[in-house]
């Protein structure tokens, strides 16, 4: 590769990768790896693509403001082209979007405005209205509107396609992609309605979007909720000409996670949790094939936004898509269990500051403290805060000296309904079994599960 003069000239040409280990059927299926953008997504290219057009256009002025509602990468591709080119970036964006996303938009200077993602459109709260709203409110704003832009499918149609064309060494009888703000779907099938009619385009989406409604039935349903971010929505998106759709295939937020996860095991690609849909669907579709084909699809972004969710177990156990296996019993409850190492402990002799760093590393308030195996007392932020009352020198005495002694044991055995008089106290519970500690339950721990049995 030659030497470049800027980011923004790494944006496209990523490789394209065939996947050798899952089981594709009788087809081979291409994996475009848009997680190599500078950015970490495919909508590098949009963003560059609108920023640009909307220069030529004289709509954007040197070191003006540009405000825009993303749900997913767009953000973060803007956010990008923004910092390069020196304009002010404003963001709304749903309150579902991965911390890391927040935190690398942040630390590219970009505004984050989090609103609900509860709520559809029309709702003065929804991520698009309220972005278009405060466009409106602020002098010289541009409000870039990806779900409107045609810079958006125009990026597409005369990048993403002719790379496809030109790598894939021979005809591409299907993609596979999901649809957001509709960009890529609408920009490709223009490029293959020229190139290669009878490519056939497949629509990947989560489960509780519209857009799989659409294409089978010709009107929408009410949107439900999904984890997948980027993909999937509540209305129509103006640039993804869904008629140009012969399948769409419903992939689940359990479905898409362990499949992502799959690709990183298996081809040791690290994609985000759109792209777990994305394969999710391009698999089903190869292996319901009679006859060979070439299928493309997309690793739309890096999977490293997604770490403390899609790959963290812990969350995935929390949100009821990775369990283990039922007891049966109070254990069922426990979102760490001890027997499977993922309990976070102190033990006496431990100082306050290795206690606080582990709640602040693993984002808890409350730690078991064990001696040789057995629960000697809980401590946690209020222990703390009672025993150092700003004597930052009392951090380095031990454990046991702040730690609660009185804790409340409960057998694995006991009915479900023995827990409340014991949260009804303010206190947390200690499960043994056979008298050996197994873990903690918390309200969270118990919400969790009821809210997980009736999603399920």
């Amino acid at each position: 590769m030659a030497i470049v003069n800027g980011v923004m000239e790494l944006i496209g040409a990523t490789p394209l990768l065939r996947l050798s280990k899952l089981d594709t059927g009788p087809c081979e299926l291409l994996l475009k790896l848009e997680n190599q953008n500078p950015g970490g997504s495919i909508k590098d290219r949009v963003a560059l693509a609108m920023i640009s057009d909307a220069e030529q256009r004289g709509v954007l002025q040197p070191g003006g403001t540009i405000i825009e509602a993303t749900a997913g990468n767009t953000g973060l591709g803007l956010a990008l082209i923004a910092a390069q080119k020196g304009y002010r970036l404003i963001l709304v964006v749903p309150d579902k979007m991965s911390r890391e996303k927040i935190f690398h938009l942040r630390a590219l200077g970009t505004q984050v405005l989090l609103t609900r993602s509860d709520v559809n459109k029309g709702h003065p709260a929804y991520y698009q209205d309220y972005a278009r709203r405060l466009a409106d409110e602020m002098p010289g704003a541009f409000y870039i509107d990806q779900f409107s832009n045609p810079a958006n499918a125009l990026a597409h149609r005369t990048t993403t396609g002719p790379e496809l064309t030109a790598q894939s060494d021979g005809p591409i009888d299907a993609v596979v992609v999901g649809v957001g703000s509709g960009g890529t779907l609408g920009g490709l099938q223009a490029w293959f309605n020229e190139v290669s009619p009878h490519t056939e385009f497949i629509l990947a989406d989560p489960q509780g979007s519209v857009l799989a409604d659409q294409v089978e039935f010709g009107k929408t349903g009410e949107a439900g909720a999904w984890r997948v971010e980027g993909i999937g929505e509540d209305f129509i998106p103006p640039l993804a000409q869904l008629e140009g759709v012969s399948t769409a295939l419903r992939i689940s937020d359990a479905e898409a996670f362990a499949t992502a996860r799959d690709l990183l095991k298996t081809e040791g690609v690290l994609a985000g949790s759109s792209t777990g849909t994305l394969l999710a669907a391009a698999l089903r579709y190869c292996r319901a094939q009679t006859t060979p084909k070439r299928v493309v699809t997309f690793a739309c972004d890096s999977g490293n936004k997604y770490l403390s969710k899609m790959y963290n177990d812990d969350w995935m156990r929390q949100q009821g898509l990775l369990t283990s296996p039922s007891t049966g019993d109070l254990r069922d409850f426990i979102a760490f269990r001890h027997d499977e190492g993922a309990t976070v402990i102190a033990s006496p002799d431990d100082t306050l500051a290795t206690v606080l760093a582990r709640m602040r590393l693993y984002d808890i308030s409350q730690l078991p403290v064990l001696d040789q195996g057995e629960v000697v007392g809980i401590v946690d932020e209020w222990d703390l805060l009672t025993h150092v009352r700003g004597d930052s020198a009392r951090f380095l005495t031990p454990v046991a000296e702040a730690m609660t002694r009185h804790v409340e044991t409960i057998d694995a055995a006991r009915p479900e309904a023995a827990l409340t008089p014991i949260f009804e106290r303010g206190h947390v519970a200690v499960v043994t079994v056979d008298g050996a500690f197994a873990g903690l339950i918390t309200r969270s721990d118990v919400l969790n599960l009821w809210r997980n049995r009736l999603e399920n």
